[in-house]
């Protein structure tokens, strides 16, 4: 009986040299034999990560109002309740003007840090930016004043419903007011340093815009 003995050279595993001899497939070639199209980012990814953040924030502030709103139209008592210590309306509304000056002192610092930009000290950027960081450190400042002497005259987080959503929509602002105000100082850090790019600067202002822009709603809201 003849016994066929198979060719053993083709059962043997490829070594590296075989591996390197034959040029292998590049895996971003599609089924077409095409490369595949590369796309143009929308935006700075500062930029972007920024905005969804901040639509991710303004769902979380409108549940809050959301719940306010029907808490106060289904409540059987007074709202707030007649025994409760009044809100500082007329105060707040003046440290909202300083909130707002802040906000246009940041816009004007990123319009004259694109006119200044690489031609000069940037001498106005610099004043803008220490502007708005002082005007929103001044409401941030008089806000936690506000919730030391609201605490001293009784109205805490159970006192009642009303000072509970105060308490709970109020200080969700201020710590978003805290952070956005740690993200413009390291802007002005950057900025002294001489390393400051237009994306960090943007990026930090659409954080302190969305504080700006969204405390006159939760004021209307919670302290009228």
């Amino acid at each position: 009986m003849l016994i066929t003995v198979p060719n053993l050279h083709l059962l043997r595993e490829p070594s590296i040299t075989d591996a390197r001899s034959k040029p292998v497939a590049s895996n971003i070639v599609s089924l077409s034999g095409r490369l595949p199209l590369r796309r143009n980012p929308v935006g700075p990814n500062g930029v972007v990560g920024m905005v969804i953040f901040i639509f991710m924030e303004t769902m979380l502030f409108a549940g809050f109002i959301s719940a306010f709103t029907i808490v106060k139209t289904t409540a059987l008592v007074a709202w707030p309740p007649p025994n409760q210590v009044r809100l500082p309306i007329e105060a707040t509304a003046a440290n909202t003007t300083v909130l707002f000056l802040s906000g246009v002192l940041f816009y004007l610092a990123g319009k004259h840090f694109k006119r200044e930009d690489g031609a000069g000290p940037l001498v106005k950027t610099k004043k803008m930016l220490v502007g708005a960081i002082a005007a929103g450190s001044v409401f941030v400042l008089v806000q936690g004043a506000e919730w030391v002497a609201l605490i001293s005259q009784g109205l805490t987080l159970t006192s009642s419903t009303h000072a509970g959503f105060f308490y709970l929509i109020v200080g969700c602002h201020a710590l978003h007011a805290v952070a956005a105000l740690g993200a413009m100082f390291y802007v002005y850090k950057q900025l002294i340093a001489e390393k400051l790019e237009y994306v960090q600067l943007a990026t930090a202002q659409l954080f302190w815009l969305f504080v700006v822009g969204i405390w006159p709603i939760l004021y209307m809201r919670v302290y009228l």
